[in-house]
């Protein structure tokens, strides 16, 4: 029988709770798995007991970057661990977009602003600054460019605590066709969804969004899925060390798909929410990968 820990944090406040654990862990046990979910930073836990450390929902890795990665590395020492450090550590920041850009990946145009760099922001269009170490959209806002004065407050806040910004223009798609996720797991199409915008004009940076919106089924198209197979492929390694990944898409000036985020961290999987039945699937391959 195979031991598996789900790694996972401890929600704090209003913290999002993954709803999608409970059901995971359950299937896991009923496909003949030791399987339980196990917060990311508890000190007693000895990862050497586990045949495979899955990543699931540290969401509060972002701000702890560094004491994440280091865990990872630890973890990866004792364990089996998916997905794999390198690529954690190559994921956590986002400018690995520079790097699917550069392999001619469709992605949002991003400019990065770091600690002592001075700002040069869009002047002609709205445009959105986040942290490139974040997740849920915080430290996340929409500007136009008469609110400068304010962007640039939040550029300084950020900058203060050590953060690098990045900055991109305000893609329009996203107020008419939504965001979608494109979801693998074990190497194979896993599910899609849809989503409604997650920043709204005029929401300060530093208040909780709604990560997740108006969330529904998608197919994916041909084209999102030519553009999602793509971005996978300049992952470090090769796509195939991946245990599980999700692309997020919008539609670009041009209407065509182009890639906003690869996440290859802690990805929700929006199995409660959407999928359910695709529970079974993320089981197996869980097993799977655990044999």
């Amino acid at each position: 029988m195979s031991r598996i820990a789900l790694a996972t944090y401890r929600p704090r406040g209003d913290q999002p709770v993954d709803r999608d654990l409970p059901l995971l862990v359950e299937e896991l046990r009923h496909s003949g798995a030791d399987a339980v979910a196990v917060p990311w930073d508890d000190a007693d836990v000895d990862w050497a007991d586990f045949d495979l450390a899955v990543v699931r929902s540290t969401w509060d890795y972002s701000w702890r970057r560094e004491e994440f990665l280091e865990w990872a590395a630890r973890c990866a020492a004792a364990t089996r661990l998916a997905n794999p450090v390198d690529v954690l550590r190559w994921n956590t920041d986002k400018r690995y977009l520079g790097d699917l850009a550069a392999a001619g990946v469709p992605t949002v145009p991003t400019a990065y602003v770091a600690p002592g760099d001075a700002p040069a922001l869009p002047a002609d269009r709205p445009y959105v600054i986040k942290p490139t170490a974040g997740a849920g959209a915080r430290y996340a806002a929409r500007y136009t460019p008469a609110e400068q004065a304010v962007a640039l407050r939040q550029l300084a806040r950020m900058h203060e605590e050590g953060l690098t910004a990045m900055v991109q223009p305000y893609v329009d798609g996203i107020d008419v066709t939504g965001e979608r996720a494109v979801l693998f797991y074990g190497g194979s199409f896993l599910h899609s969804i849809r989503k409604g915008a997650v920043l709204s004009p005029g929401v300060a940076f530093d208040t909780r969004k709604t990560a997740h919106p108006s969330l529904e089924p998608w197919q994916p198209t041909e084209a999102e899925l030519a553009v999602a197979e793509r971005a996978l492929a300049t992952v470090p390694g090769g796509a195939e060390r991946l245990l599980y990944a999700r692309v997020d898409l919008v539609d670009g000036a041009d209407g065509r798909p182009c890639v906003m985020e690869l996440e290859l961290v802690e990805p929700n999987l929006f199995l409660s929410a959407v999928h359910p039945g695709s529970v079974g699937a993320v089981a197996a391959a869980i097993v799977k990968a655990a044999a």
